[in-house]
């Protein structure tokens, strides 16, 4: 039985790593997925993959850090699929650098759209969200990083511990409208955004890899089917009764070594 059968969705980010797996999944669960992205190239080639397999999906091209993007984003998905049910705000970026090196417009983006584009999305969305007669979800993409601190990644660190207090606060907000607020804080995960912290390290990929697995009682790092799973069972009825808090999923990276990183 799919667990999604009717809703209607919106993840951001949607064009590669977490966001494109937890895209196809939705969709193979019965869901209906508006695919926001920027890069509209990997956007439009996973609403096809989606079609392929006979789901239902749109792409809308949004920077999500402006607001006349992120309300058209959402009233173009309402207006495809007739309303809204979960949100899914995963776009996000990271920056390698401590205070020292980090710019102030370095500093801005981070915030921008690892912050900011939360804030806006919900914004637009939750009119659309709450309806006394059923329930519905935002899931935001946190860090383990929204839990503890690493090094050379402050920006970054700063902005997944805001969306987690976003998170709660949110969930309170908005509970007696029927709508659910939860947080997922992966690990290290095998996504293009590994690959830019290893550019950004200067660092071979596979050394970044390596030495993430070796702080892991998993002896892995994550794939971003392992974290859509997770969004799918916070989004589901599986997860009705959860709300405010956040799922750690990072291999026991956190409870071993208290970081994520």
């Amino acid at each position: 039985m799919q667990k999604l059968t009717g809703k209607r969705s919106l993840i951001t980010g949607a064009a590669s790593g977490i966001g494109r797996a937890t895209a196809l999944l939705f969709a193979q669960e019965g869901a209906s997925v508006a695919i926001v992205d920027i890069d509209k190239a990997r956007g439009c080639a996973v609403v096809d993959e989606i079609r392929t397999q006979g789901g239902q999906a749109i792409f809308v091209q949004c920077d999500v850090s402006k607001a006349s993007d992120c309300q058209r984003a959402v009233e173009e998905t309402v207006k495809a699929f007739g309303g809204l049910d979960i949100l899914f705000n995963n776009a996000g970026i990271v920056i390698r650098a401590n205070v020292l090196e980090t710019t102030e417009e370095e500093w801005d983006r981070a915030m921008a759209i690892n912050v900011k584009s939360i804030f806006l999305m919900s914004k637009y969305a939750i009119p659309y969200l709450a309806n006394p007669d059923r329930d519905s979800v935002i899931v935001n993409t946190g860090s383990a990083l929204s839990l503890a601190g690493a090094r050379n990644v402050i920006s970054y660190a700063a902005s997944k511990a805001a969306v987690y207090n976003m998170t709660k606060a949110m969930a309170l907000d908005h509970c007696l409208q029927r709508i659910r607020v939860v947080c997922v804080c992966p690990g290290d995960t095998a996504t293009p955004m590994l690959q830019e912290e290893a550019k950004q390290l200067g660092i071979p990929e596979q050394d970044l890899i390596n030495s993430s697995i070796a702080r892991r009682p998993l002896r892995r790092i994550g794939n971003p089917e392992d974290i859509a799973k997770a969004v799918l069972y916070l989004a589901s009825d599986d997860g009705r009764y959860i709300t405010g808090t956040a799922l750690v999923i990072d291999g026991g990276g956190l409870a071993a070594y208290g970081t994520g990183m």
